[in-house]
């Protein structure tokens, strides 16, 4: 009786090795690379659009995607940080 499910023990061990495992470290490097993202950095949405940002809230983040033209975006739409960028001017004067 217990030689029966001896398979299907073995695939859903080889299922969650090969496909679950995998994808749960591919969300957790995700999450912490969102939760990374600050000002300057160039990122890629899921949309395909790319830009920098210029703003880090809570959930979301402005992002300039073309010279003067900017975007609220929620952080979870963010598919991949390109390039980090160098840490912010202190001299942001609001006018």
């Amino acid at each position: 009786m217990l030689i029966q499910f001896a398979p299907i023990v073995v695939l859903m061990v080889l299922f969650y090795f090969l496909l679950i495992r995998p994808q749960q470290r591919r969300a957790k490097e995700h999450q912490t690379a969102i939760a990374g993202v600050k000002r300057n950095d160039t990122v890629v949405l899921s949309s395909g659009l790319i830009g920098k940002v210029v703003r880090v809230e809570d959930k979301e983040v402005g992002l300039e995607i073309a010279q003067g033209v900017t975007v609220k975006v929620v952080k979870s739409m963010i598919a991949e940080v390109r390039t980090r960028g160098a840490p912010a001017a202190a001299n942001d004067a609001k006018s």
